[in-house]
């Protein structure tokens, strides 16, 4: 079995990259440097189905299907992920801890098998890999204290 395992540390409050990860709006603004997903019908909340729309692709609609699992403000979120064509359903989680006057991310993607799976594990590492060290931080630096986007940013969340 295949997973991805990517640990990163913000210098940033933990309630602000827990709001960056968790708010509709502002995930868009940092898988944006992947493919650009948007939650739709997204609430951190057990039971909650929804799902991630993208740019299709070739062989790819753009559309993964998930299920929040748990949810604890502000250390985990847990949910489904499972591509719209079918296929494994794996699991994807966040799980943050204060680090220093910062926060430890650490994301995980579990449950890839077969010759699929590791492939589709490495692919996706890659495009996590850049959404967390280039998308994210980038996000965070807009936030003000409050975790809402500074009325001075030039990034833009969907209204």
């Amino acid at each position: 079995m295949s997973e991805i395992r990517i640990v990163r540390d913000y210098a940033y409050p933990i309630a602000t990259v827990w709001r960056a990860l968790t708010d509709p709006d502002l995930v868009p603004l940092w898988t944006a440097t992947g493919a650009g997903g948007r939650p739709e019908g997204f609430a951190p909340v057990p039971g909650t189905r929804f799902r991630f729309v993208a740019e299709p692709k070739p062989g790819w609609n753009g559309i993964v299907n998930c299920e929040v699992l748990a949810a604890r403000e502000p250390a985990l979120l847990r949910y489904t992920w499972t591509d719209d064509g079918g296929g494994d359903v794996t699991e994807v989680a966040y799980r943050l801890e204060s680090a220093g006057e910062g926060t430890r991310l650490t994301y995980e993607h579990t449950g890839f098998t077969g010759v699929g799976g590791l492939f589709m594990s490495q692919l996706l590492g890659h495009v996590r890999r850049k959404m967390l060290s280039a998308g994210l931080p980038a996000v965070l630096a807009e936030l003000d204290a409050d975790g809402h986007l500074r009325p001075d940013s030039t990034l833009r969340a969907r209204s």
